[in-house]
């Protein structure tokens, strides 16, 4: 299964380029892709928002992988109400950071729209 990976957008950070430009700010959501569920490259400042664009609940499930101590720590099957916006993350590297250096994610329906946020340094 080759995973759908999620394109980042950078945060403003506390001294933006001005003037800001309509549309500068602007956060892409992608529709969670259910079948080959999706990913996207680790930086260690990735936060992930989760909309639920539906009219009924949906869940998002985040898998970690095992740290230094062996302990592993899913956020399995997190539900998220109709139309609302959740925040997950942010993600470091131990314990979320896949072999191949993404981190993994996946809803149950394509009504939850993913973006995933790089913070500033």
């Amino acid at each position: 299964m080759a995973r759908t990976t999620l394109t980042k957008t950078n945060a403003s950070g506390s001294y933006p380029t001005l003037p800001i430009t309509p549309g500068a700010l602007l956060v892409t959501e992608t529709a969670a892709d259910v079948a080959n569920k999706n990913q996207f490259k680790c930086s260690e400042r990735d936060l992930v928002l989760a909309h639920n664009t539906g009219a009924t609940p949906h869940t998002v499930t985040v898998t970690s992988k095992a740290d230094a101590h062996n302990r592993t720590g899913d956020i399995p099957a997190y539900s998220i109400p109709a139309g609302e916006i959740h925040q997950l993350g942010p993600f470091k590297s131990s314990g979320w950071k896949q072999t191949d250096g993404f981190i993994y994610l996946e809803a149950n329906h394509a009504e939850i729209k993913f973006s995933v946020i790089q913070l500033p340094q």
